[in-house]
């Protein structure tokens, strides 16, 4: 995304997270612009009955949070790290020169979330109106487009577990596991030493 040298030039700082930090809550008015150096980050809420909805799942050289920031609004989610990482923070005041001063990287920004805008008007339009098996492919595929899936002699390695995959299309992880094998005897996918390939 933004390059580190740029980050820190702009006063960015670098912290690490333990798996199952919280970043920020939801609720909170966001202070930082958050770009990943390592790891796995989750932005997810919990509905009434407790149940997980992921809002989107973000890794290595990709930021998150930004919608709140230039908003200035309260964030409708919290940001967890799925795994131990380490991030770049830089603040508001700080990230909105570095992007008066840096065009480039304005437009960088506009279609990272142009991006994410449109994945989630895709999969709002799937959730709501098709079969799991068509919304576990449409989500893997669109894996496989924007977050860079290893490829190996088996294929794309999807990198998201059952329980992501059902919190990220509303399904329940038993649906997802069930589908999953529906989809493997359809050939559409692999399963191979409990992961899963496309």
């Amino acid at each position: 995304m933004i390059a580190a040298s740029l980050l820190e030039k702009y006063g960015a700082l670098k912290k690490s997270f333990e798996k199952n930090d919280i970043i920020f809550e939801e609720g909170n008015l966001p202070t930082h612009y958050y770009q990943i150096i390592s790891g796995e980050i989750k932005m997810s809420n919990y509905n009434d009955d407790g149940r997980e909805f992921i809002q989107g799942i973000f890794y290595k050289e990709q930021s998150f949070g930004e919608p709140p920031l230039f908003l200035n609004q309260k964030y409708p989610a919290n940001a967890i790290a799925v795994e131990d990482c380490e991030i770049f923070l830089l603040p508001k005041s700080k990230f909105m020169t570095l992007l008066e001063e840096n065009p480039a990287i304005s437009i960088k920004i506009i279609e990272n979330l142009a991006q994410r805008l449109y994945y989630k008007s895709v999969m709002a339009a799937e959730i709501s109106t098709h079969e799991p098996e068509h919304r576990v492919l449409k989500l893997i595929d669109h894996g496989i487009a924007y977050f860079n899936f290893k490829k190996d002699a088996n294929g794309h390695l999807i990198n998201f577990t059952r329980q992501q995959i059902g919190d990220l299309t509303g399904l329940r992880v038993e649906t997802v596991i069930r589908t999953i094998k529906a989809l493997e005897k359809k050939g559409e996918l692999k399963i191979i030493n409990r992961k899963v390939y496309r």
